[in-house]
């Protein structure tokens, strides 16, 4: 995935071989949350405690959400382990780095990777990504509709999403098969990132890194949207966008340039 100059380039990196010091500090925290809450002992016992490797942690909180398409539990954690390479990880732990960075309202590792739709969408569409790359179509396009109906977001087992990404509520985003999501991305629910009628071939956008898609933002076309940039909650892209600037309005123009240190994806500033 091509890769676009300026600040913020770095994407965390897992720290010990089993995936880093944030599954680490999850299992810690479930242990807390466990001993105050004891109705949730037996789920936390199951999907992460009494789990020693990041991989199976993942796999089982994907699979336990999955499982109401009557498949076995057990068969959706086996197709979803599979897929769980070093590479993956590394995106999920910059994913769940994000998350708490950027989301207010997480205040812990533990409720990103247990409770929020928009992280578990992601996560299942890198499985079936994996999948549609190995070229198991049926099956990948198969995951990537019951996630949808399980989540919400309604992403292409063929899109290319990068590291340290953010589906914020998630709720009724939409991405194409073509699309291109670089590092470090923000996107706020009800986004679309579409073609632009019934063309076939490369139609959807590309997002390069640092940028920050606000609420309800309609961005159509095989379009760039240049690296930091912003755009506003409400938008209908239809041209491409500049590095450094925030576009609003329908059509959008471009409303503002940034500075050149300014990353919209972690300040999360709706303002224009």
């Amino acid at each position: 995935m091509p890769k676009s100059t300026g600040p913020g380039l770095a994407v965390q990196q897992p720290q010990s071989s089993d995936g880093g010091s944030v599954w680490t500090v999850i299992r810690a925290e479930a242990g807390k949350l466990a001993g105050r809450e004891p109705i949730l002992r037996r789920l936390l016992a199951e999907q992460v405690t009494d789990t020693t490797a990041s991989h199976e942690i993942l796999a089982r909180v994907l699979a336990a959400r999955l499982a109401v398409a009557h498949v076995e539990t057990g068969d959706l954690f086996d197709l979803i382990l599979s897929t769980l390479d070093d590479d993956i990880m590394r995106k999920v732990e910059a994913d769940l780095a994000a998350v708490r960075e950027r989301d207010p309202a997480c205040t812990t590792f533990l409720h990103a990777l247990l409770n929020l739709k928009g992280f578990h969408a992601l996560q299942t569409h890198r499985v079936a990504h994996a999948l549609w790359s190995a070229g198991r179509r049926e099956i990948a396009t198969w995951l990537a509709n019951l996630a949808s109906l399980v989540f919400g977001p309604d992403i292409h087992p063929a899109a290319q999403i990068g590291a340290s990404i953010m589906l914020d509520h998630g709720s009724g985003i939409v991405i194409g098969e073509t699309a291109v999501i670089e590092d470090e991305v923000s996107i706020l629910q009800n986004v679309t990132l579409g073609g632009t009628g019934k063309e076939t071939g490369d139609r959807h956008p590309k997002i390069r890194h640092g940028v920050m898609i606000g609420a309800g933002a309609k961005i159509l076309g095989n379009i760039e949207i240049g690296a930091f940039s912003k755009i506003a909650a409400g938008s209908v892209v239809l041209k491409p966008v500049p590095e450094h600037c925030t576009v609003a309005g329908v059509p959008a123009t471009v409303v503002r340039i940034h500075r050149g240190d300014e990353i919209p994806a972690e300040t999360m500033d709706q303002n224009i």
